[in-house]
Protein backbone atom coordinates (compact mmCIF):
# COMPACT_ATOMS: atom_id res chain seq x y z
CA UNK A 1 0.00 0.00 0.00
CA UNK A 2 1.53 3.42 -1.08
CA UNK A 3 2.16 6.19 2.23
CA UNK A 4 1.18 9.35 2.64
CA UNK A 5 2.66 12.65 1.48
CA UNK A 6 2.65 14.88 4.88
CA UNK A 7 3.88 18.74 4.00
CA UNK A 8 5.15 20.26 6.83
CA UNK A 9 5.67 24.00 7.23
CA UNK A 10 5.76 26.58 9.68
CA UNK A 11 8.36 29.35 10.75
CA UNK A 12 11.42 29.16 11.66
CA UNK A 13 11.74 28.67 15.31
CA UNK A 14 8.63 26.92 15.45
CA UNK A 15 9.69 23.47 16.72
CA UNK A 16 8.94 21.65 13.13
CA UNK A 17 12.04 19.59 12.76
CA UNK A 18 11.85 18.61 16.55
CA UNK A 19 8.33 17.54 15.86
CA UNK A 20 9.35 15.64 12.49
CA UNK A 21 12.60 13.98 14.15
CA UNK A 22 9.98 12.62 16.88
CA UNK A 23 7.38 11.06 14.36
CA UNK A 24 9.94 9.12 12.74
CA UNK A 25 11.00 7.94 16.26
CA UNK A 26 7.58 7.03 17.29
CA UNK A 27 6.54 4.94 14.07
CA UNK A 28 8.84 3.60 11.97
CA UNK A 29 6.51 3.95 8.86
CA UNK A 30 7.18 7.47 9.02
CA UNK A 31 9.72 9.04 6.92
CA UNK A 32 11.44 12.27 6.96
CA UNK A 33 12.31 13.84 3.14
CA UNK A 34 16.12 15.22 3.62
CA UNK A 35 16.34 18.64 1.91
CA UNK A 36 18.75 19.42 -0.40
CA UNK A 37 20.49 23.19 0.52
CA UNK A 38 22.86 25.48 -0.59
CA UNK A 39 23.40 26.91 3.37
CA UNK A 40 26.80 25.97 4.74
CA UNK A 41 26.11 23.55 7.68
CA UNK A 42 25.83 24.14 11.13
CA UNK A 43 27.95 22.82 14.08
CA UNK A 44 26.57 18.98 13.72
CA UNK A 45 25.02 18.50 11.22
CA UNK A 46 25.61 16.20 8.86
CA UNK A 47 25.49 15.75 4.70
CA UNK A 48 22.27 13.23 3.94
CA UNK A 49 21.02 13.22 6.86
CA UNK A 50 20.26 17.07 8.12
CA UNK A 51 19.95 18.27 4.74
CA UNK A 52 21.97 17.27 1.28
CA UNK A 53 24.59 20.22 1.17
CA UNK A 54 24.70 21.17 -2.30
CA UNK A 55 26.84 24.00 -4.14
CA UNK A 56 25.27 26.60 -6.03
CA UNK A 57 26.84 24.54 -8.82
CA UNK A 58 25.45 21.26 -7.92
CA UNK A 59 21.90 22.95 -7.37
CA UNK A 60 21.61 24.49 -10.59
CA UNK A 61 22.07 21.40 -12.68
CA UNK A 62 19.62 19.70 -10.71
CA UNK A 63 17.37 22.22 -11.40
CA UNK A 64 17.94 21.97 -14.82
CA UNK A 65 17.65 17.97 -14.57
CA UNK A 66 13.99 18.60 -13.24
CA UNK A 67 15.05 16.69 -10.29
CA UNK A 68 13.17 18.65 -7.90
CA UNK A 69 9.98 18.75 -6.65
CA UNK A 70 10.03 22.43 -5.75
CA UNK A 71 12.71 24.42 -4.51
CA UNK A 72 12.89 28.21 -3.46
CA UNK A 73 14.98 30.62 -1.88
CA UNK A 74 14.89 30.81 1.63
CA UNK A 75 17.00 33.58 4.03
CA UNK A 76 19.29 34.21 1.20
CA UNK A 77 20.13 30.41 0.10
CA UNK A 78 17.97 27.74 -1.76
CA UNK A 79 16.45 24.60 -0.69
CA UNK A 80 14.38 22.02 -2.64
CA UNK A 81 12.82 18.24 -2.23
CA UNK A 82 14.24 15.47 -4.58
CA UNK A 83 11.70 13.70 -6.29
CA UNK A 84 12.96 10.46 -6.43
CA UNK A 85 13.67 9.86 -2.52
CA UNK A 86 10.15 10.88 -1.91
CA UNK A 87 8.63 9.12 -4.55
CA UNK A 88 11.07 5.46 -3.85
CA UNK A 89 9.47 6.29 -0.14
CA UNK A 90 5.65 6.65 -1.15
CA UNK A 91 5.99 3.03 -3.24
CA UNK A 92 7.63 1.04 -0.27
CA UNK A 93 4.90 2.33 1.96
CA UNK A 94 6.08 4.90 4.06
CA UNK A 95 4.63 8.25 5.10
CA UNK A 96 6.90 11.01 3.74
CA UNK A 97 7.47 14.21 5.34
CA UNK A 98 8.49 16.98 3.83
CA UNK A 99 9.72 19.84 6.11
CA UNK A 100 9.52 22.82 3.89
CA UNK A 101 8.88 26.50 3.92
CA UNK A 102 5.55 27.44 2.92
CA UNK A 103 6.71 28.50 -0.66
CA UNK A 104 7.24 25.14 -0.83
CA UNK A 105 4.34 23.64 0.61
CA UNK A 106 1.96 25.67 -1.86
CA UNK A 107 4.41 24.31 -4.74
CA UNK A 108 4.05 20.81 -3.55
CA UNK A 109 0.14 21.43 -3.21
CA UNK A 110 -0.38 22.12 -7.10
CA UNK A 111 2.19 19.20 -7.85
CA UNK A 112 0.51 16.38 -5.60
CA UNK A 113 -2.86 17.45 -5.03
CA UNK A 114 -3.22 14.57 -2.29
CA UNK A 115 -0.33 16.04 -0.13
CA UNK A 116 -1.49 16.97 2.99
CA UNK A 117 -0.03 20.24 4.48
CA UNK A 118 -0.19 20.39 8.21
CA UNK A 119 1.08 24.02 9.30
CA UNK A 120 3.29 24.00 12.69
CA UNK A 121 2.27 27.59 14.65
CA UNK A 122 3.77 29.06 17.72
CA UNK A 123 1.56 30.27 20.52
CA UNK A 124 2.74 33.53 20.00
CA UNK A 125 5.03 35.77 17.60
CA UNK A 126 6.64 36.80 21.03
CA UNK A 127 7.33 32.67 21.80
CA UNK A 128 8.70 32.96 18.44
CA UNK A 129 10.84 35.78 19.07
CA UNK A 130 12.50 33.89 21.99
CA UNK A 131 12.80 31.14 20.65
CA UNK A 132 14.77 31.74 17.86
CA UNK A 133 16.79 34.42 20.19
CA UNK A 134 17.60 31.54 22.57
CA UNK A 135 18.83 29.10 20.07
CA UNK A 136 21.69 31.07 19.32
CA UNK A 137 22.67 29.18 16.23
CA UNK A 138 22.37 32.88 14.16
CA UNK A 139 23.45 36.58 14.32
CA UNK A 140 21.16 39.44 15.08
CA UNK A 141 20.64 40.51 11.76
CA UNK A 142 19.75 36.55 10.84
CA UNK A 143 17.33 36.49 13.58
CA UNK A 144 15.60 39.63 12.63
CA UNK A 145 15.58 38.35 8.90
CA UNK A 146 14.00 34.96 9.91
CA UNK A 147 11.53 36.54 12.32
CA UNK A 148 10.66 39.23 9.31
CA UNK A 149 9.88 36.02 7.02
CA UNK A 150 8.31 34.36 9.97
CA UNK A 151 5.58 36.81 9.90
CA UNK A 152 5.08 36.40 6.58
CA UNK A 153 4.63 33.09 6.49
CA UNK A 154 2.19 33.02 9.32
CA UNK A 155 -0.23 34.29 6.94
CA UNK A 156 -0.34 31.39 5.06
CA UNK A 157 -1.26 29.20 7.47
CA UNK A 158 -5.39 29.21 6.89
CA UNK A 159 -4.39 27.90 3.67
CA UNK A 160 -3.30 24.22 4.99
CA UNK A 161 -5.13 21.03 5.27
CA UNK A 162 -4.43 21.15 9.29
CA UNK A 163 -2.78 23.79 11.92
CA UNK A 164 -0.94 22.48 14.78
CA UNK A 165 -0.02 25.05 17.68
CA UNK A 166 3.26 24.02 19.10
CA UNK A 167 2.93 25.30 22.85
CA UNK A 168 3.77 22.19 24.04
CA UNK A 169 6.12 20.01 22.54
CA UNK A 170 4.19 16.63 23.78
CA UNK A 171 0.64 18.18 23.02
CA UNK A 172 1.87 19.31 19.64
CA UNK A 173 2.98 15.97 18.71
CA UNK A 174 0.37 13.61 19.70
CA UNK A 175 -1.63 16.13 17.74
CA UNK A 176 0.35 15.61 14.98
CA UNK A 177 1.16 11.60 15.14
CA UNK A 178 -3.39 11.46 15.85
CA UNK A 179 -3.26 13.53 12.22
CA UNK A 180 -0.94 10.88 10.33
CA UNK A 181 -2.52 8.08 11.75
CA UNK A 182 -6.20 9.09 10.82
CA UNK A 183 -5.02 9.95 7.27
CA UNK A 184 -3.50 6.36 7.06
CA UNK A 185 -6.15 5.04 8.43
CA UNK A 186 -8.81 6.47 6.02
Amino acid sequence: MKGNLFVVSGPSGVGKGTLCKMLCEKDEKIFLSVSATTRAPREGEVNGVSYHFLTNEQFDEKVANDEFYEWARVHNNRYGTLKQTVQDKLNEGYDVLLEIDVQGGMNMKKQENDAILIFIAPPSEEVLRERLTGRQTETPEQIELRLKNAFGELEYKDRYDHIVINDDLTTALDELYALIVNERNS
